[in-house]
């Protein structure tokens, strides 16, 4: 990648507020919207679909290896397919969420994904969100930021999503996984948003990436 990406990065924890700052974010800018984490959930929906355990490394490459995963952008949003199927109402179950971190932990995995997500930034000006985008898939972007909160927060919130996460089990993986762990970029604005209302935090974001000089949509 030789030109800098046109890309906000917004990493952080499960529940941490990231997806609806990026989704809020990327929809003022008029940017795609780039949710990684539903990639890494497809994955891993097709993993527990084909009843296979998620910590089996050598499994989880075989299912990948049986089914077409795919990326597209559709009305400024990523949309994931698996096999040519919508099956993004079907990411956030108990299953999914217990699997993710483990099947996000594979090697072969992360490299597949972060392709079709580098891929993305490249065509496209993006807000993405995930654990790894200002680190690893564009440590490049010139804008980064990290969402955080405090656990408690996240598991209410997870609560009021009608979602039981195990969020220290998946903290302790993604964060200690040997490929692209779960860190702040050392160049990152770090935002807590624990006592933050979205709004609040969409417009910290937006004041700093006025501050360094984005002041209007890019070009599409």
């Amino acid at each position: 990648m030789s030109a800098i990406p046109q890309v906000i990065a917004l990493d952080g924890p499960a529940a941490s507020g990231k997806s609806s700052v990026a989704r809020v974010l990327a929809s003022r800018l008029g940017w795609i919207y780039v949710n990684t984490g539903n990639m890494y959930r497809a994955a891993t929906w097709a993993v527990v679909e084909a009843g296979v355990d998620a910590t089996d490394e050598a499994a989880v490459l075989r299912v990948m290896g049986a089914i077409s995963l795919e990326v597209t952008v559709e009305k400024r949003h990523s949309i994931v397919r698996v096999n040519g199927r919508d099956i993004e109402s079907e990411l956030n179950s108990e299953a999914v969420n217990r699997a993710v971190s483990h099947v996000a932990s594979v090697e072969a995995v992360r490299s597949q994904l972060v392709a079709m997500q580098q891929r993305l930034g490249q065509e496209h000006p993006v807000v993405m969100e995930g654990r790894d985008i200002g680190t690893f898939v564009f440590p490049d972007a010139p804008y980064k930021f990290y969402i955080d909160a405090h656990e408690d927060v996240r598991l209410a919130r997870r609560g009021l999503q009608g979602q039981a996460d195990a969020l220290q089990e998946r903290d302790r993986i993604d964060s200690t996984r040997k490929v692209a762990p779960l860190m702040v970029a050392e160049d990152a604005v770090i935002i807590d948003s624990s006592h933050l209302t979205l709004e609040q935090v969409v417009a910290r974001v937006m004041e700093i990436l006025h501050e360094r000089g984005l002041t209007s949509p890019a070009p599409h």
